[in-house]
């Protein structure tokens, strides 16, 4: 539980920059949950209403100050074909269970796992993410009119170039209201957000997901919650550690699982979408001056009014002005530093970031490519420590005796070769193996022990091995099998 002082702080200590960021990044906002609830294939109302929920909620339970989280492409990607075979009815369900999964991974305090995301796989990610968005844009930019493609280009030099005269209101926004204008006042024949659903006229309502509580419900809806919830984390986690960068300040990973999990079961329960942590709009509320858990919660509110408030101009909305926009994101999603790198980069770093890309954009599955890239940074590291193992021998002034001094670590990549460089064929009575500047690390590192011990002694060659450090002693004790009589340990437990 958070201490009194701590409360205040977070809540009441920026008060003034909080509001003004929280009021930019709800501006901010409208456009992307529209967009992204058009990626989904839902009506905008589900997006803005999961915004809201989302905004709000994490505010309180979070682990992030000053981090927005809403509904996302990354999220929305995942959300399609749940819609079109099965209803908006199942992702409410999914979205429900999505978050308790959430929840329960902050029990277990799972975001300690982002220790093990490597920065080519977050690249790759981010990528691939920027892909998808970009891609889920294609039907709005093939076989529509001319004038289309017009309303995307001024709406796109809106965006970059209205910065330079004031960055107090959002680009984006400007260009949403700027080509509205111009459709309405000029009578353009444009495809609006008005025709993708009705929009909400009133306060969200509470009510449970309307679905048979079978198994066979929890079969539809439950692959769609694991990825949800991987993929909402992944990014929450990720989106925490860059604010904690940007601000110095920490965050409890647990508990931000556990935010957002709580923060998706109000979405679902209000008819919401599942969403996440936005790395864009926590960036635009911490360089606002937004700083505390003030500007979350008032970005979401202020959200909310706008859309009640303002649900006529959001209906007559150009699609092409949201279009222009979600280029915008994709635009600066990617990272085109890293074209530049596969250059200059590790070529095993390289691969891990086109292969992330290439999983993601060829299932539609953020978790799966960020899996494939964990697993291939895994087996790349694998490889690099395997490297640092060496082997050196000394024949004794007699010539019956070989010592063989080992460097490194012993383990499933270097066990072949820890094997491979004692010779069976060496006219001698006896090998010492001298294990004090190595450590051995698993059962196969055992079991190659055992094979060149036992091999030996089978040559009728006393083999005896030593230097063994306590906890390679341990893995020793457990599971060796040859005699532990002729193993000597070392005193200082190296």
């Amino acid at each position: 539980m958070l201490s009194l002082t701590t409360h205040k702080r977070e809540w009441f200590s920026n008060i003034r920059a909080d509001i003004l960021s929280g009021i930019v990044v709800a501006l901010a906002l409208i456009p992307e949950a529209i967009g992204f609830s058009v990626i989904a294939g839902v009506d905008p109302k589900i997006g803005l209403f999961a915004s809201f929920a989302i905004a709000c909620v994490s505010a309180f339970v979070g682990g992030r100050p000053g981090m927005i989280s809403a509904a996302t492409a990354a999220t929305a990607v995942l959300m399609v074909t749940l819609v079109k075979e099965h209803g908006l009815e199942y992702l409410f369900a999914a979205t429900l269970l999505m978050g308790v999964i959430q929840i329960c991974a902050g029990f277990l305090k799972l975001g300690r796992v982002m220790r093990f995301v490597s920065r080519s796989v977050i690249t790759g990610f981010v990528n691939a993410l920027a892909i998808l968005i970009f891609m889920a844009q294609l039907p709005e930019l093939i076989g529509v009119p001319g004038l289309t493609y017009t309303m995307i280009a001024a709406g796109l030099a809106i965006i970059y170039l209205f910065p330079y005269v004031t960055k107090a209101i959002p680009s984006p926004l400007v260009a949403i209201l700027v080509l509205t204008g111009v459709a309405y006042w000029g009578g353009l024949d444009l495809r609006t957000v008005g025709d993708l659903g009705e929009l909400p006229s009133g306060l969200p309502i509470f009510a449970l997901p309307q679905v048979p509580l079978t198994f066979e419900t929890l079969q539809i809806i439950f692959p769609y919650s694991i990825a949800l919830a991987a993929v909402g984390l992944l990014e929450s986690l990720l989106t925490a550690q860059i604010v904690d960068d940007m601000t110095d300040t920490p965050s409890s990973k647990s508990q931000e699982c556990i935010g957002q999990g709580a923060s998706n079961i109000a979405s679902s329960l209000i008819g919401g979408m599942g969403g996440c942590a936005m790395i864009g709009q926590s960036v635009i509320n911490v360089t606002s001056g937004g700083r505390g858990r003030l500007s979350t919660f008032v970005a979401g509110a202020f959200l909310l009014f706008l859309i009640l408030v303002l649900d006529g101009l959001v209906r007559i909305i150009p699609m092409a002005a949201l279009v222009a926009v979600m280029i915008m994101v994709s635009i600066s999603t990617f990272s085109w530093r890293s074209i530049l790198d596969l250059g200059r980069n590790p070529l095993s770093s390289s691969v891990v970031m086109l292969a992330t890309v290439a999983t993601v954009v060829g299932t539609h599955d953020l978790a799966k490519g960020v899996l494939v890239g964990v697993l291939l940074s895994g087996v790349f590291f694998a490889g690099k420590v395997a490297k640092l193992f060496h082997v050196r021998s000394a024949l004794s002034a007699d010539g019956l005796e070989r010592t063989y001094h080992v460097d490194g670590q012993i383990f499933f990549a270097s066990a072949e070769s820890f094997t491979a460089a004692f010779d069976f064929a060496d006219p001698i009575r006896k090998v010492t193996i001298d294990v004090t500047e190595a450590h051995l690390w698993d059962i196969t590192a055992v079991g190659a022990l055992d094979k060149i011990v036992l091999k030996y002694r089978r040559l009728g060659i006393e083999a005896a091995v030593i230097g063994v450090n306590d906890a390679s002693a341990h893995m020793l004790d457990r599971f060796a099998l040859h005699n532990k009589e002729h193993v000597s340990f070392s005193a200082s437990g190296h």
